[in-house]
């Protein structure tokens, strides 16, 4: 054994001094590239000026990149030259940084889409005016090499943009579905700093007097595209603001606030034992209702196995038989913020012999396990048919909707709509002026009936970028998970300020009305 261990230490010692002994010539031999990513440049500034040589960079002396700045507009910082580019082997769109280069009044000579080199070795790296800046450049150093180039506007969240203000900063962002908060008055301007809030969180937003568009009238939600810019404030901490370039940077969404009167706050879908007639779904009023004078209409749909008609609904919500199934609210009052239910007579929290729902506003029963559904509109003669299954529980998905009145025609449009999952024959696309056929959604937290980025029509479940959808419960089936979906309506603003998002509340049978009333549910404000 001393033999073999003495053997295995010579050998080893053998292996360490051949590798320890490599020549120069084993080495591969590389050239430092001659170009710096924003990326690494920002990395460079450490809290206080730094002069930018090749040892620092790197053997870099050039950042290159895209132009995004458009002085034309009179809304951007002077002698600004703003440029965003990528990491050539990093991790894709991660990798995307700007960065500002005072390079005086030529900057305004320079516009979006140009391709530009320049020449920083010898020149610093600075945050000026809370803004981290390369100076000392002259225009002599910058080359333009192309101009009309692809540049990448990404989507930008308030919440991230606050998180991330150094990320963020000198990059090309629109903010989408922007309204102001507080809500401006109708005499009001963009001039000066105001407060935009896109349904994540609040960012500011700047427009200088001198601006050319500073005296434009703001739409009352849209997007806005533009530059992260930065401030510091005493403890040295980042506080980002959103600067629009030029007027065509501001798409308008609308003109009018529409607020709906219902929202959807939660459902159970699968109750412990049997789902027949102990159902129900919850929602919240963001305003007094008196139903007798405004009534609304409640549908659901179940797309599980077979349900017929098979296929995608051509009528959508109104397509009644096995598919959808309506519920009429025309009587009894809610006020604003109140929790209110509908659902089976029985009013049982977690299926049969649970805890009767002591305490909450039911404000409409049905028997739905054996009374068909009221007739959709007064065209058709459909009803949808009774089950026992209300809403899907085997994996397939299944939805409900709000629709003001008590007609729902296949072009009606929901004020608010939830979907769980996204199998099952849907949606199929198709050309104006229907644009196919689906389940119809609304303007929501999470939908839009026309894409806010691309202008286009969308107006059902799972067309563009309408995918969003909670997901089932993962715990098992037959427990009673109830789905508290959150979030937070502001009426003052006319808008979900935060989105809602899945959240269950696994329900016993001796549960009470508050456990799925509680501090995680729906906040109106």
């Amino acid at each position: 054994m001393k033999k073999k261990f003495t053997y295995g230490c010579l050998l080893l010692s053998i292996v360490a001094l051949s590798f320890g002994c490599k020549r120069d010539s084993d080495y591969v031999i590389s050239t430092p590239s001659d170009y710096i990513a924003n990326l690494d440049l920002r990395k460079i500034y450490m809290g206080k000026e730094v002069e930018l040589t090749k040892e620092n960079m790197r053997g870099a002396t050039i950042v290159k990149g895209q132009v995004i700045s458009d002085h034309s507009g009179n809304n951007l910082p002077a002698g600004l030259l703003i440029l965003q580019n990528l990491r050539t082997a990093g991790n894709g769109i991660d990798s995307l940084r700007g960065i500002a280069i005072n390079i005086g009044s030529e900057a305004s000579k320079y516009v979006p889409g140009d391709s530009v080199h320049v020449f920083i070795e010898g020149a610093k790296i600075n945050r000026i005016d809370g803004i981290l800046t390369v100076t000392g450049v002259s225009p002599d150093k910058v080359e333009k090499k192309a101009s009309g180039k692809m540049i990448i506007s990404n989507r930008g969240f308030a919440n991230l943009i606050n998180q991330f203000p150094d990320r963020f900063e000198s990059t090309l962002l629109n903010i989408v579905k922007g309204t102001y908060n507080p809500t401006l008055t109708p005499a009001a301007t963009l001039a000066g700093e105001k407060v935009l809030n896109d349904g994540t969180d609040n960012v500011r937003i700047i427009t200088d007097n001198g601006a050319s568009f500073a005296n434009m009238t703001p739409p009352y939600s849209g997007n806005y595209k533009g530059i992260i810019f930065n401030k510091v404030d005493a403890s040295g901490k980042l506080t980002p603001y959103h600067k629009v370039r030029v007027p065509s940077d501001i798409v308008t969404l609308s003109s009018t606030v529409d607020i709906p009167e219902i929202i959807i706050t939660g459902f159970l879908n699968d109750p412990m034992g049997s789902d027949s007639n102990n159902e129900y779904i919850q929602f919240k009023a963001t305003r007094d209702i008196d139903f007798a004078i405004t009534p609304f209409s409640v549908t659901t749909c179940n797309n599980a196995g077979a349900t017929v008609p098979t296929g995608v609904p051509a009528l959508g919500w109104a397509t009644g038989q096995a598919k959808t199934y309506k519920f009429e609210i025309k009587s009894g009052t809610v006020k604003k913020g109140e929790f209110f239910y509908i659902g089976a007579p029985a009013k049982l929290i977690n299926g049969p012999s649970s805890s009767e729902m002591t305490g909450a506003k039911f404000i409409h029963t049905f028997s739905y396990n054996n009374t068909a559904s009221p007739r959709f509109n007064s065209e058709r003669a459909e009803f949808g048919t009774a089950s026992t299954n209300l809403l899907a529980n085997s994996g397939n998905a299944f939805g409900m909707a709000v629709f003001r009145g008590l007609e729902v025609t296949a072009q009606s449009q929901p004020i608010d709509v939830v979907f769980v999952h996204n199998t099952g024959s849907l949606y199929t696309a198709g050309a104006a002026p229907t644009y196919g056929a689906g389940y119809r959604i609304g303007n929501t937290d999470v939908y839009d009936v026309i894409d806010p980025l691309t202008g286009r029509v969308q107006p059902y479940f799972l067309a563009g970028s309408n995918t969003q959808r909670f997901t089932y419960y993962g715990g098992g089936s037959d427990l009673g998970a109830f789905y508290q979906l959150g979030g937070t309506f502001d009426t003052g603003l006319g808008k979900w300020v935060k989105a809602r998002s899945n959240g269950y509340v696994v329900l016993t049978k001796t549960s009470t009305v508050s456990e799925i009333e509680g501090e995680n549910s729906t906040e109106i404000k």
